[in-house]
Parts: structure tokens; sequence; C-alpha cells
């Protein structure tokens, strides 16, 4: 174990203080950076600032923790200083460092970065008289001023940004590699200004100093906005903060032999391994590769002829002016390339590796396992198990159940994308980012994003550059465009790791964020106007192309093969139509956990029928009570006011056309199961919900079903309750209007004597009571043994209940000697166990979350510990009455991960989802068996 007292731990020259196994100390980089210096590669020597100093750091503030650490910093800068034979902040060979911040969990833009640290005005003389090279230290000390200014000093970017155009327009030139050494120095004095004017105070000079303000920026930058919602985002929790690693500075801006670069071993878009991946400039430092002001070169002649091709570039151009690494510095590239397969072996991974090269000489300074599509993350997790880098297991727990969700999302209509290319709707090309397809109306901003999709619209956020302030407009939209960046953007690596389509680099795109609009092939495109991408090719298109659903097969078929060989639970779908029974079989349902049968009423041709019976259902209800009349039959032959007799003939009528109406969606579905089971759930919301709500639909109404607006009224008043949800609803519906109960009983009944092997299981909805149980009960089993004996068929239709209010949980050992089966209904379970109102408790439950109440919405994620509670009593009371019984889930939190690892620990016997999340679910489960084996 860790001494808690040590803050500071060195690597380089071939040795380390740390290894791979201590991320949540050093944090991700400086885990890996100690890592790999310990294995001896070409690591610039430097030391990490531990986590745990970050977490001190919040809780004492900047004076406490570096008095605290002040010497063992020191310390280990002497040590570096010894490495590499420089001194820091002065003499005639001068360190430089670079200072970065690192998690345990990658967190790939959202913290803070400064180059090039140390420079002041004696240090860049030395370093000019060292390298003879004076642009390329001026160039360097801008660079420092910039990052240092944005990130220490909180200057507004954008001066630094319109110092350096108003230079280069100065000088007639477009990219920063052309401005000279003159011109450079010139700007070093203009950010100086800006500085001044900014803070009022001069730049800091005592590299000492800017050292502790960089680290206490890096540390700052845990809790800058876009960090915690990136941890949001990707549910990153109980880290103690940022490390800060401290690095000998390499320069790839150092001339025309040095350049910097990201590579991946398997490409992060598809997971293919046909050659190396990657990309990197010459003559330039880091931020420029993901910045997209130069068009970024790539790694491999392969990947290079491909993105060229694509691209519409000749051969000969893509030689002379866009060479590969491979081509341009090959020696380089055979070293980065033998590194690129001894770190796949070394972390049985992919990995995505940042790299700089000095005067022809390679440095490693980043590798980790790389953010990559939910595409790229089942290829890579079932290929590196066919080459036995990895275990069948090891595979499973690979991808993350939730990333399979963008593997479910439609792509182009096979034919529909080359349509809309040959109408001359291709308006632009750009790099294939993150693959799918995606559709909306076009913004501009981040903040629009957000406020488009809360109005429920699908939009396509157009920047000329992503940065880090944009994720939650990035999350909001359907896909992202924009004019600047290459594969290893900003952009494109967030929107992969988000699995959102992109498509980056759209050079041809001339965006004014001010008119709300861009230009392209002559064309202009303004805010609200809809585009289609395609993330897979980089097409950019005007209007909206059809899409479809995605073909599931190849190692998508093969990972969910092996979910299912190791996954316990058994995973069901909530589908109430053929058409979502059909796509969740597809998706690999076992069966239907939750058929809502309401749902089925409130189609065109059936909700007029249903409204006819509930005008008249109050009073058939009275008229039983007043004669005493336990059913229809015997009513109708006690009655002779006519009035009285034409309500109950209405109330027949309407049932009997209901009847086929269900009968004939049952068949349909229990057709397309195929013999897998289907959980019927009987009506459950008020009878208020049938009916309209306003003067002008009431009387459309009156005027169909041919009575008075004013009778409608009267039924839609005796309806109002002050709390529905809790109110006319559920089994006490069927208990108030029996008849109800027995028309679909005998509509489930009758569809399974019409499809032989059918399935089916009736749920009572909403029991409290073991007799509100078995008085339904009484009136199914009355109706399934008139079928049965009308056909001259056996059938085997189990009873069950959905357990959703608390007081059933509790009293789940009675109830349980009428249910043949427990369905946990979860949205009202939690509703009623935490007291919050599904409707109105978005107002304040994300304040909840955000001040750790509860570690996620209850609504989202089950409640573990309270209404989790309830299930598992119920769970372990309902089997102490019936052994047998089976047991599942079917609220919303059927397909959530969390939520399905617990239901396999409390020993459910399925789970059931939505058809989209079936995948998901499957892979979940089969996750939760390894976890708890």
């Amino acid at each position: 174990m860790a001494n808690k007292e040590k803050f500071v731990y060195a690597f380089g020259g071939g040795t380390a203080e740390g290894n791979a196994s201590m991320r949540s100390l050093l944090g991700g980089k400086g885990a890996n950076l100690a890592d790999m210096a310990g294995l001896g590669l070409p690591v610039p020597p430097g030391f990490t600032i531990t986590t745990e100093a970050c977490d001190r750091y919040g809780k004492t503030g900047a004076k406490a923790l570096f008095g605290l650490i002040e010497a063992e910093v020191n310390a280990a800068l002497a040590e570096l200083e010894k490495k590499t034979g420089k001194v820091f902040g002065h003499g005639p060979n001068p360190l430089l460092v670079s200072v970065r911040s690192g998690a345990a969990s990658s967190m790939p833009g959202m913290m803070d970065t400064i180059l090039n640290l140390g420079l002041n005005q004696e240090t860049a003389e030395a370093l000019i008289k060292n390298t003879g090279n004076r642009r390329f230290v001026l160039d360097s000390f801008r660079r420092f001023m910039q990052m240092f200014g944005d990130v220490v000093l909180h200057v507004n970017f954008d001066l630094f940004e319109d110092a350096l155009s108003a230079a280069k327009k100065a000088k007639g030139v477009k990219l920063d590699t052309e401005l000279d050494a003159d011109d450079l120095a010139k700007l070093i004095e203009a950010y100086g200004e800006i500085i001044l004017k900014a803070t009022g105070k001069p730049f800091p000079t005592d590299p000492k100093t800017q050292l502790w303000q960089a680290i206490g920026a890096v540390f700052d930058s845990w809790n800058n906005p876009r960090a915690i919602r990136y941890r949001e985002l990707n549910d990153i929790r109980n880290l103690l903060g940022t490390a800060v690693n401290v690095q000998a500075m390499v320069f790839g801006n150092s001339g025309e032999r040095s350049a910097t670069g990201v590579a991946f071993t398997r490409d992060p878009s598809t997971g293919e391994n046909e050659f190396f991946y990657g990309e990197f400039l010459i003559n330039a430092q880091g931020e420029d590769v993901v910045a997209g002001i130069r068009t970024p070169q790539q790694i491999s002649v392969a990947g290079s002829r491909r993105w060229a091709q694509r691209q519409g570039i000749s051969e000969n151009d893509r030689r002379s002016k866009y060479p590969s690494l491979e081509e341009a510095m090959p020696e380089c590239f055979k070293a980065l390339d033998d590194i690129r397969i001894k770190l796949e072996d070394r972390y049985r991974d992919m990995q995505d590796m940042e790299f700089t090269i000095e005067n022809g000489r390679l440095f490693m300074l980043q590798t980790r396992n790389g953010k990559r599509t939910a595409a790229a993350a089942v290829r890579i997790a079932m290929d590196l198990t066919a080459e036995k880098m990895i275990d069948e297991k090891t595979a499973v727990m690979r991808v993350e159940p939730a990333q399979l969700d963008q593997l479910l999302h439609p792509v182009f209509v096979k034919g529909a994308e080359a349509a809309a290319e040959k109408e001359g709707h291709k308006i632009a090309i750009g790099l294939a980012a993150s693959p799918g397809a995606a559709a909306g109306q076009v913004v501009f901003s981040a903040e629009d994003a957000e406020a488009w999709r809360a109005q429920g619209k699908e939009v396509i956020l157009c920047r000329i550059e992503t940065s880090p302030e944009d994720i939650g407009g990035m999350n909001a939209a359907q896909g992202i465009l924009t004019a600047r960046g290459g594969m290893t953007s900003h952009a494109a690596v967030v929107a992969r790791g988000m699995g959102k389509c992109c498509v980056s680099g759209c050079g041809e795109l001339q965006i004014d964020y001010a008119a709300r609009k861009f230009c392209v092939s002559g064309q202009t495109i303004r805010e609200g106007d809809y585009i289609s991408l395609n993330g897979s090719t980089g097409a950019v298109y005007l209007g909206k192309v059809a899409t479809m659903d995605p073909e599931l097969t190849g190692p998508f078929a093969e990972i969910m093969k092996l979910a299912d060989k190791y996954r316990k639970l058994g995973v069901r779908t909530n589908a109430d139509t053929p058409r979502d029974t059909e796509v969740a079989v597809k998706f690999g349902a076992e069966g239907i956990g939750l058929c809502r049968t309401e749902h089925m009423f409130f189609a065109a041709d059936r909700i007029i029928a249903f409204r006819r019976l509930i005008l008249v259902a109050e009073k058939v209800k009275q008229l039983k009570a007043l004669t005493a009349c336990s059913d229809l039959k015997e009513l109708r032959h006690k009655l002779t006011d006519a009035a009285a007799i034409a309500a109950v003939d209405q109330y027949e009528r309407a049932l009997a056309g209901l009847l086929p109406l269900q009968r004939g969606d049952f068949e349909a579905m229990f057709r397309t199961l195929a013999g897998r089971s289907c959980t019927v759930r009987f009506l459950d919301p008020p009878l208020h919900e049938f009916l309209p709500q306003t003067s002008k639909e009431q009387t459309e109404m009156a005027q169909t079903i041919g009575c008075t607006t004013s009778e409608i009224k009267q039924v839609v008043e005796s309806l109002h309750e002050f709390n529905p949800m809790l109110g006319h609803r559920g089994c006490r519906l069927g208990i108030t209007y029996p008849e109800v109960t027995a028309m679909q009983a005998r509509a489930v009944a009758e569809a399974a004597c019409n499809v032989p092997g059918s399935k089916p299981e009736i749920m009572i909805p909403l029991v409290g009571n073991v007799k509100e149980l078995a008085l339904q009960k009484a009136i199914v089993l009355k109706e399934i043994e008139a079928v049965s004996k009308e056909r001259g068929k056996t059938l085997d239709i189990k009873i069950g209940t959905m357990i959703e209010v608390p007081r059933a949980a509790v009293t789940a050992h009675e109830i349980a000697k009428e249910a043949e089966f427990f369905s946990f209904g979860t949205n009202d379970l939690t509703q009623m166990g935490c007291g919050f109102s599904r409707d109105d408790a978005g107002k304040f439950l994300k304040d909840y979350v955000k001040m750790g109440i509860y570690d996620y919405d209850p609504f989202q994620v089950l409640d573990q510990d309270g209404v989790g509670e309830l299930v598992r009593l119920a769970v372990e009371r309902g089997r102490s009455t019936r052994k047998d019984i089976k047991l599942g889930i079917c609220g919303e939190h059927g397909g959530e991960p969390k939520t399905i690892e617990f239901c396999h620990r409390i020993g459910l016997n399925y789970v059931s989802c939505s058809p989209y999340r079936v995948p998901v679910a499957r892979l979940a489960a089969a996750q939760a068996a390894l976890k708890n084996a």
C-alpha cells in the first residue's frame, strides 16, 4: 500500500516509482507513463502529483497543500534536472516542462494542460543560443503565454486568437507556421499587453511561480463546468480528483524533422485492424493536431491512401502535400509501430497513444485504452478474443451495455442516400469522424441544441470547431458537423464516446454564427433547415434522408451469443403491438414481460367503442347494485325501464365490439412470439384518460357517439379525481366493472386457442390486498374454463400480479397464495415508495442528485436501498409461500444495467424492457452473472 503521505512519484530514465496498477492514485496518464517508463520505452522523464493531493487541495486549499508537498516537488524537480542534464528556470541549458492533468477515468479534453512552462526572457535566450533556432523558441514562448494566460490567468482565449489572426493577416499568410521569428516576437509583446490589461499584472516570469500556479490550475480544472458535465454524462463517480503530471518538454515544433501526433492501435470508429491508424503534423505541438487549423496527415501509407481517396485527392498530390509518417519519417514510423504492438499486447486492449518526434527522435507522451464507438467496441472485443489476447468472459465485460444503444438506432435506408446524391442533395464531404446516420434541423450553438431538443426537435449541431464547453449541446444533438478538425479533434473524440454521428473537418463550410447560417457549394443553409449526415463516409446532405434499423449481424451477433451463454436472467420486452414484438424478438427477447392492454384501446378504430362503454359503465354498476344482480344476463331479466335497458345494451355492445379487437391483437402478438411467453396486463389507467377534456373535443365526441355534449361533460366531471394515479385504476376498475376483466380474459383465452403453442400469462395490476387478486382471479378463471369448454381445449394460462404498491411488497407471502408470478412495476413502486410524483418530480430530482440525496434519479436507476428493499422483501416473502413462483421486473428500470445487476443478485427470473433495450439487458445480465459469480 502506498504511503498516504507520499504525494509525488517520479518516472523516466528506464525506471519508475509507480506502475499501471496505480490508476486510482496516479491517474490513468500517470500510471501508464510510469508503466511505459518501466518498460524502457522512450518516455520523457517527469513526476506525478497524486489524486490524493488533488483531494487535499479541494479540502484545505492551495496554501496548505503546497506547503505539504513543496519539499517532494522540489526533490522530484531536482531529480528531473539530473535525468535531463538541464536546469529548471535558468542556466545555459534550461529545462522546460509540460503540466498536464490525468484522472483515473479518461476524460479527454475536459481538464487543462500547459506546455513549454519555464520560459521567460532569460531561458528563451539560452534556448535560442543552444538550438540556433530563434523561430522555434519564440513559437514555443507565444504558445506558452497563450495557454498559461487562458488556463491559469483566466484571460479570454479569443483575445489571443484575435491577436494571432491579426498577425497572420498583416503578414498575408494563412498558417501559424508561415509567421517568422520577428512576427512571433511582436506577437509575444501583444500577448503581454493583453495579459497586463486583463489582469492588471505582467506575465509571471519566475518559472517556480509559473509551475505552482499551473499545478493549482490543473487541480482547479477538476471542477470546471465541462469536467463536471462530462462526469455526469459518463457516470464517473467516487474519484479523488485529477493527478498532475509534470514532464520534461520535447518539441514537435522544432523543425521539419519534428512532429506530433495521435495514434490508435485499431480504428476507434469501426474497430478494424487493417493498418496503423492515426494522424500527425510536422513542425507542430499537440494542440495543433486537434485544433483543425492545419490538415493532419495519416500515420501509415495505407491509411493515407484511403484518406486521400475519400477526399478526392490524387495520389501525386497526396504524396507531395500529405505524405504519411511511414513515408516522411520511416525510422520513427517503424519505432512507433513496434511500440503499438508492444502496448496493445501489454494492455490487451486498443490503445490511444500520443507521441512527439523531436529532431528525428521519437518520444511517447501517453497511452490509454482508447475511446471507441459501440461498433468498434464490439468488433475489438470479438477480434481480441479470436486472436487469443482475451477470453470470452473478458470480451463480454469489455463492452458497456448502455453503449449498445448506439448500434440500435437507424441508419440510412438502402438506396435513399444514393437517391439523395443523384438528386444533387449532397452538399459537402468531411471526415467520417463517428459512424451512423443523423438528420435534423441546423443549430449553431450548444445552448440552442439543448433548448431545441427540450422542445422535442431533432437537431444537428454545426460548429466551426467544437470545444469542451459544447459538450451539453453535443449530447443533445442527433449529430455534429464541424468545419475544422481531424479524426482526433474534440468533436470526433467526444462524438465517438457518446455514440453520436459526426462529420468533422468539412473545410468547405463557411459558418456565420451571427447570421445563423452556413454556405457551402453555392448554397445557404440557415438555422432550422434540415440536413443529414453520414458519419461513416463524411457525406452531408441537404434535407432529410430516410433511415432504417441497422442490421445486427457479425460481431454484434457474436457478442450477443456470448452474453446469452453467460447470463442467468431471462430477458423479455415491454411491447403492446405486433410491430414492437417483432422488433424485440429480432433483438433477442425471450417473450413479453409487459403487454399494456390499455394502449390497444387508444387506436382510432376502438376508442369510440371504449368511450361508449365508459359513458354507461357507472349507470350499469348502479343498476346491478339496485337489483342485487351479479351479472348482466340476470340484470337484463329484471329491467323494465327503457333507458336502463338501453344503457345495458350499449354497455354490452361496446364490450362485444372490443372483444374481437383485443383478441386480434393478442393473436398477432402470439404468432410473432412463436411460443414465447406473453404477460398481458389488464386495464390499468383511470377511465378519465380515455375521455376528451376540452369542450371542443367533447362536442366532437358527442356528435360521433350520438349524445349531447352535456352528457359527455357530466361523465368527465364524475370521473374527475384529485390524485388519479392513486385513484380508481388497475384492479380497482376490474372489481368495479368485472365485465371488462371478463372481456379481456376471454380475448386472451380465445386468442390462445386460435394460435397453437401460445403461452399467455394474465397479470392483474395494482393489487395491494390479496382479496383484490382473489376476486379478479375468480373472474379470469371462470372465462378461461368457459372458453376451454367451448373449444374443447385445455388452456394453461398462469395468473399473477404486478407488485407496484408498497403494501403488496410487504404482504407478498399472502398474495403469493393466489399469484403464480410477480412482476415488479418499479415505476409506480418508486412513485409510491419514495412519495414522488413521476409528473412533477423532475422539478427537483436533478437538484437531489447533484446534492447527493440520491445517487441517481430513482425513476431512471432503481433506488436499491429503499425501493429495492421492498422488491427484495417481496421476493423473500413470495418464495416463502410459493417456492416456484416466477419473478420478474417490467418497469423502465428493466433495461438499466445497474438495476439489472441488482435483479440478478436478488434472484429474479427475468427482466423486461423496451424492445430497443433488449440487447443492452442481455449484455448487462451477462456482466451481472460474471461479476457476481
